[in-house]
């Protein structure tokens, strides 16, 4: 029943954020006019209003918008590649929007990827490091560099490293996409908060079950600390560590946006400002809608984790 509720809720969120971004495409100016440009003629103009139905009452275009939606049809650009309209026909006039995001997703799901890749191992061993090891200079250390990650900005990182370690250094490409060594810079940036929010999370789960009874028992038993703190106390740990690791994807799904313009990556979120550079208003709709139902995922998964982390979770009463 809780699953169910979490699902619906999280409809209702998209819902929200898909007629969000119809309602502020209007608000905004003409869209035809946006989406083509103050040099558009008159006749252009007017051909993409009938084509698209902007001349329909505002709440027609909003039903017809959802329905379309519902199935599947995000409408098509009419910045890629086109300068004017000589056609009512949509299907003559633009590319299907959906076509350009697909096309830009994998490169979004691969950086996102190789940022958890860097954050998950380290963040989990700092965290478990730090907790193992109370009050000592290494949980100084962990302490430190965990709360550099969570208040670093991003965007002074990535030009950060570029400087350092592609103008300097020469090792690594400055941007784009030509092979592994290029997701190293941008990965990097975009783990430096999630390792530092999983190994503050990661140290204070893990010191907490440090604490409990069934540890005490265990080392009066001779069971190895090691043992003790990656088999035992870490396992039991895993909700609140599982949930930060969720909560850290999702940001990152949203938060690539500026970090994928600094090192000119080719996916969802370079699409999203140059969408939004162009006035492209169906491809930014599409764009958004995507990442909002990435990340709403993101959190149904991690809801349905608790369960399978522990059997003894009644999913009625989980929650973050």
């Amino acid at each position: 029943m809780y699953f169910v509720k979490r699902i619906g809720n999280s409809l209702l969120i998209l819902l929200l954020t898909v007629s969000f971004v119809f309602i502020a495409g209007r608000m905004i100016g003409d869209p035809a006019l946006n989406m083509l440009g103050p040099g558009a003629s008159d006749v252009a103009l007017e051909n993409l209003r009938r084509a698209a139905g902007l001349n329909d009452p505002i709440l027609v275009q909003y039903a017809r918008y959802i329905g379309n939606l519902l199935l599947g049809d995000f409408g098509v650009s009419y910045r890629y590649g086109f300068s004017v309209l000589p056609s009512e026909n949509l299907a003559d006039i633009g590319q299907p929007v959906m076509e350009i995001v697909l096309e830009r997703l994998p490169a979004t799901f691969f950086l996102a990827a190789a940022a958890m890749g860097f954050a998950v191992p380290l963040g989990v061993f700092m965290g478990v490091t730090a907790a193992a090891h109370p009050r000592s200079i290494a949980d100084r250390i962990v302490t430190v560099l965990s709360l550099a990650g969570v208040s670093i900005v991003q965007f002074w990182l990535g030009l950060m490293l570029i400087v350092l370690f592609a103008v300097q250094l020469g090792w690594l490409p400055t941007g784009g996409y030509e092979g592994p060594s290029y997701v190293i810079l941008p990965a990097l940036t975009l783990a430096a908060r999630p390792i530092g929010r999983i190994a503050q999370v990661t140290r204070s789960a893990v010191l907490e079950e440090l604490t409990k009874p069934y540890v005490v028992t265990a080392r009066a038993k001779g069971v190895a600390e090691g043992r003790i703190v990656y088999f035992h106390a870490l396992k039991n740990a895993a909700i609140p560590i599982v949930t930060m690791i969720g909560d850290e994807l999702s940001a990152l799904l949203t938060g690539a946006i500026l970090v994928e313009k600094v090192f000119a990556w080719p996916g969802i979120g370079l699409l999203i400002i140059d969408s939004m550079s162009r006035s492209d208003l169906p491809l930014i709709q599409a764009s958004i809608a995507v990442v909002a139902a990435l990340v709403v995922t993101v959190n149904l998964l991690v809801d349905l984790s608790y369960r399978l982390l522990n059997p003894r979770i009644r999913l009625s009463k989980a929650g973050h």
